[in-house]
């Protein structure tokens, strides 16, 4: 394995302390970056195949704030996306004192051979406690639960999967990381993979990909329904329009919101994100939670609840393998944010054993309702528009607590 790279120093950095953990809050580089430019890890997926949903916000040596991926960057040497203290703080968690016996697993396509040492960068830079193979809290297996026939390397991917462990432990970091590696990114393979991370005890499993458009629980629903399980899948980073398996009924489809600190009680303030997928479901039966908050939808409706999503507005993610000229850290959006964050949610309230993906639709006054933005235009306004209850891009909200979940 190669070496990691080391972080350069910080000219200021804040600490704080929350429960027995002790989280750098926030950091200033000697000179940080004007320039960026924003790419998508995963390209467009042929049918019967996923794409990843994360998207990269990277330094740039030139050019404006939309450059191609081909690009080089700077290797950045600090983070200034998100810290695990500003999501623990805009979403009220329990972070630092709940999760401990949760497993909450991670599937994706292809291998990181890096995951465990770019994890323990990010952990350690945050004052996270260790999470590794030998103290039992990570785990990473193939898709038939092998630890040592893994799939094939793969670095578009593997910005994928950096983000979504390092989501995992930045809302809980005393759960358990169980990363499953799919042989490919199609729906048999990532399916299988999601079936595996079930039967290896997983409380909660994140799915950060999706279809470039709607597709059938009757050809693929079986891969999702593993009841006692949370199981999570990003809702698309498109605008409106439906993604599977974010449409399965057998899932919290997660969409994305525009995260900003402000002066108000809460300290933050959330709007749609334009990117979010949403949508009703041409094929999948709808959410019997979702009857009583007017969906339009007489079929299954897209999304359930969200969180962070806006490249502009995202997260901190420490990846050393670097793709189209982009390593260390990283700022990350895309609802491949926000479906480990709910995953990880769900994991310290501790009760998947016991309720199913229309629990936040009785408890929907424990989530932060998201009124205004939107994703597109569509011939229904609440698919596509943010207004009070539920709405396509944000669902019934983002979370206030643990008590949606």
């Amino acid at each position: 394995m190669r070496p990691i790279r080391r972080i350069a120093s910080l000219a200021l950095a804040t600490t704080l302390a929350v429960g027995g953990l002790t989280l750098i809050t926030s950091a200033v580089a000697t000179a940080a970056p004007t320039k960026f430019r924003q790419f998508n890890s995963c390209g467009a997926a042929a049918a019967g195949f996923a794409r990843c949903m994360a998207i990269v916000r990277a330094p740039s040596t030139s050019g404006g704030t939309s450059l191609s991926a081909g690009t080089v960057s700077p290797a950045a040497t600090s983070p200034s996306g998100k810290s695990p203290t500003n999501l623990i703080s805009a979403y009220g968690l329990p972070s630092a004192t709940a999760g401990s016996g949760q497993t909450v697993a991670i599937v994706d396509a292809y291998d990181d051979p890096y995951a465990e040492a770019d994890l323990a960068v990010y952990r350690s830079y945050y004052g996270l406690p260790a999470c590794t193979t030998a103290n039992g809290c990570f785990k990473k297996v193939s898709q038939t639960g092998s630890t040592t026939s893994l799939p094939a390397a793969n670095a578009s991917w593997s910005q994928e999967i950096s983000l979504d462990i390092d989501m995992v432990s930045a809302v809980c970091p005393n759960c358990n990381i169980l990363l499953v590696e799919a042989t490919s990114a199609s729906f048999a393979n990532l399916g299988t993979a999601v079936n595996e991370a079930a039967a290896l005890g997983a409380d909660a499993i994140s799915n950060s990909y999706g279809s470039t458009g709607d597709a059938q629980d009757s050809v693929y629903g079986s891969y999702y329904n593993h009841p006692g399980i949370a199981v999570t899948a990003s809702s698309g980073d498109s605008g409106y329009g439906a993604s599977y398996p974010a449409s399965s009924h057998y899932v919290t489809a997660v969409g994305g919101t525009t995260l900003t600190a402000d002066s108000s009680t809460r300290g933050w303030t959330e709007t749609a994100w334009s990117g979010a997928g949403s949508g009703c479901s041409s094929y999948n039966t709808a959410l019997t939670g979702a009857a009583s908050f007017s969906t339009g939808c007489t079929r299954r409706a897209e999304a359930d609840v969200s969180a962070v999503a806006n490249p502009s507005t995202g997260v901190s993610v420490y990846d050393s393998y670097a793709y189209a000229g982009a390593s260390g850290w990283l700022t990350f959006g895309g609802t491949s944010v926000s479906a480990p964050i709910i995953a990880s949610v769900y994991a310290l309230a501790g009760n998947t054993a016991d309720i199913d993906n229309n629990y936040p639709y009785t408890h929907s006054t424990s989530l932060n309702d998201v009124t205004s933005g939107s994703n597109g235009t569509c011939s229904t306004s609440a698919w596509c528009t943010a207004r009070a209850g539920w709405d396509g891009p944000t669902g019934l909200g983002t979370p206030n607590g643990i008590g949606a979940f």
